[in-house]
């Protein structure tokens, strides 16, 4: 039996690269993360095994534990002797519900191997799908465990020969995946199987697990769990295989040590030169080489403050340490170095590369920011996320005396979930709070309310893109003084572009010449490629096509202005621009600088731009949400029905042995009374999820009336501008 030991026996051992594991766990939402974390947590000596399966320990917040679902990401260290052998294992339980899978992309970029947990009904979901496709992106290396074996049982009362092709089955789709995902030279190898393994089943209520070694060990057959649970006596299972020897031996067999793992991954997420010397220490997860870290998580602790937490990759990071903010562009003081224990803190000094710090003192650091004991170093990769907000809702303080515990609170929140955008309208002002979908938004509206707060929430409304459709241009329009013009054209972006503005691969940091480079790749002409003045992280980009302009390299930042403007607030119904190619065709400016200022070119080159935007067939796109849906097959009329009742389509119907799936496409604002909908409509008996997939123009003849209704809430004219508004005849 596993031994616990304190922190301070556990720094002894944690210089020792292959004593060492990073690890995630990642699944779809309800699949049986967090309890079997409890096991794991058990058999470290973390918590009372009579508990483990229903304590859900990693889900630490209150409303966690009263949602009985994971929210926030979740670090803690474990101390776990296998063969005679100690072992440090860092662990993150990550969310699995869409909503937060943010979170799940920034635990990510701190692990090197995951365990992928899957419910033996439900099989491969949608999320299992994203979440492994993020994984394998980051060349985190995957294991499986199959999880919930006794609703096999229960449920569909299968024989144990129909449940050993029902789960060869799961694994044959998993591996599916790393076909479609992983990288060519690692599809074989990472490919789980139940002979290698990588493969574990069991019930993480019930606390029992085993892989093909310990039932080879165990004279263990799908048999014997059949009769134990069909005799009532699955509590011996628990005391016969111990859930945490399945997994564990899994996640140290298979998952790589640090030092062997950052030899792959970090050529791809970091595009520095690999033969410096901070690339060969990041190469080789040298504890001696400069201090080298990504942020990867942000929690606001009330009384240490900004508690930030992430992969150490290169170097030993002490107390008193100096260590540079590359985004920030600031150096700050490193006041004290802990390790995560789930909700607690343990101040241990220092810690070496290969580990999972949490920083204390670096009040500017945020999720995805570089630390270096170095200036001028290249950062990671910036993290690229699968979704992005969709769902805005407008909060105000009951009481106007709360407003400024409001606004910090509101900050505090922005801090630890970069998904979670706040911005005040400044033609309302309206403080808005935009997240993933409508439950990332009722938690954090219950979060604040947890503060002692009293919030008047407005009802959720969808966050739309304004693109278009056609060419137009140029269109000139004067500075307000009549001494400055300026000429505009625009065509629609193509979007293999606007997914390498909105992945970061394009962006107002990247260097010029590498903007250059990839646009050329695509097809584009060497001197559009080359004159690339900004870049919106919507997916917008302008261009400088002018010749010979006197004063134009003074005057372009103010020209730039007026384009990330319009990009913030579109013609038809200030929302977001996506998908806009601008091209500053021409300008003619004063020679006396007193009549180009920021007041007279800003509003110029906005006026040119809107009324260019307003001639190029706008349209409003809307979020459309992929959905998948699992149900008896009696019932899929029901829930195609549905689908169609919500303006969505079905894409396929997929026959099962005991049930269909249907994948379709549903608008997200036709999705706030979704579940109550399908619940109706199939007694409950569908399983069904959605994701973020798309944007799509929204059908014509919906188009004025719902422009008009979101220029009404913002307190605009109901009728959209016209083109005429903003041009200027010569």
């Amino acid at each position: 039996m596993p031994r616990y030991k304190t922190t301070s026996e556990a720094l002894k051992i944690i210089r020792n690269k292959d004593q060492i594991r990073n690890i995630g766990i990642i699944a779809h939402v309800d699949h049986g993360k967090t309890t079997m974390s409890d096991s794991l947590l058990a058999a470290c000596g973390m918590l009372s095994p009579s508990v483990a399966g229903q304590a859900l320990a990693l889900d630490y917040m209150d409303l966690e534990q009263q949602r009985q679902m994971t929210i926030k990401a979740a670090n803690v260290t474990l101390y776990y002797e296998y063969g005679d052998k100690p072992y440090v294992i860092n662990l993150i339980d990550t969310p699995g519900h869409i909503d937060f899978t943010g979170k799940v992309t920034r635990s990510l970029r701190a692990i090197d191997g995951c365990v992928v947990v899957i419910d033996a009904v439900e099989g491969v979901m949608t999320q299992t799908e994203t979440v492994t496709r993020q994984a394998l992106e980051e060349r985190v290396r995957p294991v499986l465990y199959i999880n919930k074996i006794d609703r096999l049982i229960k449920e569909l009362r299968l024989t144990p020969e129909k449940m050993q092709q029902w789960l060869a089955n799961i694994v044959n789709d998993f591996n599916q995946l790393i076909d479609i995902y992983a990288e060519p030279q690692f599809k074989e190898e990472w490919k789980v199987g139940i002979p290698k393994n990588s493969v574990a089943f069991g019930s993480a209520k019930d606390r029992w697990g085993f892989n093909f070694d310990i039932a080879q060990q165990k004279g263990v057959k799908f048999s014997d769990i059949a009769k134990a649970y069909n005799e009532g006596s699955e509590a011996e299972l628990a005391k016969k295989l111990p859930l945490h020897e399945a997994v564990l031996s899994m996640v140290i067999k298979h998952h790589p040590q640090p030092d062997i793992a950052q030899s792959y991954r970090i050529p791809r997420i970091w595009k520095g030169d690999i033969n410096s010397e901070v690339g060969k220490a990041l190469f080789s997860c040298d504890e001696n080489g400069p201090m080298v870290m990504m942020i990867t998580n942000v929690v606001v602790d009330p009384q240490a403050g900004v508690v930030a937490i992430g992969r150490l990759f290169s170097g030993t990071v002490k107390d008193g340490d100096s260590a540079y903010l590359l985004g920030a562009k600031r150096e700050e003081r490193i006041q004290s170095v802990n390790m995560f224990m789930g909700p607690f803190r343990e101040m241990v000094g220092s810690l070496a590369s290969g580990n999972i710090p949490a920083l204390l003192g670096l009040e500017h650091a945020r999720s995805g920011e570089t630390i270096s004991s170095m200036k001028g170093i290249v950062p990671f990769e910036q993290i690229k996320y699968v979704s992005e907000p969709v769902v805005t809702i407008a909060v105000e303080p009951k009481y106007p005396r709360d407003l400024p515990k409001l606004v910090d609170y509101l900050g505090k929140l922005s801090i630890e979930d970069p998904n979670l955008i706040m911005r005040i309208n400044e033609e309302t002002g309206e403080m808005l709070m935009s997240g993933m979908g409508v439950l990332h938004l009722e938690i954090a509206t219950t979060m604040i309310q947890q503060q002692g707060l009293e919030v008047i929430t407005s009802k959720p409304l969808i966050n739309y893109r304004e693109t278009i459709r056609g060419r137009a241009g140029p269109v000139m329009a004067k500075s307000p003084n009549k001494h400055n013009r300026i000429f505009m054209k625009v065509e629609p972006l193509q979007e293999d572009i606007v997914k390498l503005i909105r992945d970061g691969t394009i962006g107002e940091a990247t260097d010029r010449k590498t903007i250059a480079k990839t646009l050329r790749d695509r097809g584009w002409d060497a001197d559009e490629a080359r004159n690339v003045v900004a870049v919106d992280d919507r997916g917008n980009i302008l261009i400088d096509a002018t010749k010979g302009v006197q004063y134009m390299q003074e005057s372009i930042d103010m020209i730039r202005s007026g384009f990330m403007d319009v990009m913030e607030n579109g013609p038809l119904a200030y929302e977001y621009c996506r998908g806009v190619k601008i091209i500053l065709h021409h300008a003619e400016f004063h020679s006396d600088p007193a009549h180009r200022t920021y007041a007279q070119l800003m509003p110029a080159s906005r006026r040119s731009l809107l009324g260019a935007l307003l001639l190029a067939e706008p349209v409003l796109l809307e979020p459309i949400l992929g959905m998948e849906a699992k149900a008896p097959t009696e019932l899929v009329g029901q829930v195609v029905g549905v689908i169609s009742s919500k303006r969505g389509k079905v894409l396929t119907i997929d026959q099962k042995e005991f049930t269909t799936v249907i994948m379709g496409e549903i608008p997200a604002a036709e999705t706030f009374d979704l579940s109550e909908v399908i619940r109706s409509a199939t007694a409950g008996k569908a399983l069904w999820s959605t994701h973020f997939k798309m944007w799509s123009a929204v059908p014509s003849s919906m188009l004025l009336p719902l422009v008009t209704e979101i220029r009404k809430r913002k307190g605009l004219k109901p009728e959209p501008p016209s083109p005429d508004e903003f041009i200027d005849k010569e």
